[in-house]
């Protein structure tokens, strides 16, 4: 069993504190959030003391491990201090959006034998998995080209917008993970993006855009196009696809459930696509955190790394400046 402090108990840190409390191998020790009615939520719900010290919970020794959810400012300085405490560490995403910062941070914790698992939870999803599985497998011979869709239902509030990082480093993020995760050992080496504001043009006020295409070019040749949009009418729309010299591999969206509709006006009716990223990403969410308890317990080194992190925030900033300057930025 392992003891849990939860770093930030806003709508991400609620999600991981239902996941904990129903894991049988952990525990829900503390919570810490700035907003203290927000903290107080978590810990009546799931009978966990609410700390204003985060520093000295992370410090007691009644913790074995870190989930940090909190506002990504706060991510490597809590990084840093649970790795002196000798805590796991599970961050979201992303560590932080300097990469400089970032690579302070890792020179500073490289040495540290302190498992940290990044949550890119995509790369959990059954449907993503069984595609890479079955690419490793050769099932479709030479991988050539990956399509990633990305779309979510509605823009988040400008205040959310404001201190977001952008859409790469806040959506595209995500792709650009699971990308790499398709790809395996061929690292991305090109980036080339543009960008639009189609949704609102209220995001040229926080210097972001709500359309965007990525075509990204990996060292063996690979193409990888990746589209996000910060609106879709129709659901959460998240599809994979993965095109080889003897086949292809899609992982769909999931439609809420598998009904078929017949009647006088329509032979064929497929129901609505999950509405929130909760709904879709159910299961990897508790994948994710199940393979993380995991690597703590059997001292193995968790699957998303702390360097998988960086890189997915290398591709983020190349495709940020890619937009900027209207060319391919190599990644060296």
């Amino acid at each position: 069993m392992l003891n849990f402090v939860l770093l930030g108990a806003g709508r991400i840190g609620k999600i991981h504190a239902n996941i904990i409390h129903d894991h049988p191998k952990a525990n829900l020790k503390y919570v810490y959030d700035l907003n203290k009615k927000s903290s107080s939520i978590i810990s009546q719900k799931y009978k966990c003391n609410s700390t204003n010290n985060p520093y000295e919970t992370i410090n007691s020794p009644e913790i074995d491990a870190v989930v940090i959810a909190s506002s990504t400012p706060t991510h490597i300085d809590f990084i840093n201090k649970s790795v002196k405490a000798g805590k796991a560490i599970f961050c979201e995403k992303p560590i932080d959006l300097n990469i400089r910062k970032v690579n302070r941070c890792w020179d500073k914790i490289k040495n540290s034998n302190v498992p940290i698992q990044i949550g890119f939870n995509r790369r959990y999803d059954p449907g993503h998995n069984e595609v890479q599985k079955s690419l490793m497998a050769g099932k479709i011979g030479k991988l050539e080209m990956i399509v990633i869709t990305s779309r979510d239902p509605s823009p988040p509030p400008m205040s959310y917008l404001k201190s977001s990082g952008g859409i790469f480093r806040d959506c595209s993020i995500h792709d650009f993970d699971l990308a790499r995760f398709i790809l395996k050992n061929d690292p991305i080496v090109e980036v080339y993006a543009n960008a639009s504001r189609n949704v609102s043009k209220d995001f040229v006020k926080v210097n972001d855009y709500d359309t965007t295409m990525c075509i990204l070019k990996s060292k063996k040749g690979v193409l990888i196009h990746i589209n996000n949009s910060r609106r879709a009418i129709y659901g959460y729309d998240q599809r994979l696809e993965v095109f080889g010299s003897k086949g292809m591999l899609i992982s769909n969206n999931i439609p809420k459930n598998n009904v078929e509709s017949f009647n006088e006006k329509y032979s064929f009716s497929k129901n609505k696509i999950h509405n929130f990223f909760l709904e879709r990403y159910h299961d990897s969410y508790r994948l994710q955190f199940d393979d993380f308890i995991k690597s703590v317990l059997n001292n193995a080194k968790p699957k998303v790394s702390f360097d998988d992190g960086k890189k997915a925030l290398i591709i983020a900033d190349c495709a940020t400046q890619s937009v900027k300057r209207n060319k391919i930025i190599k990644i060296k």
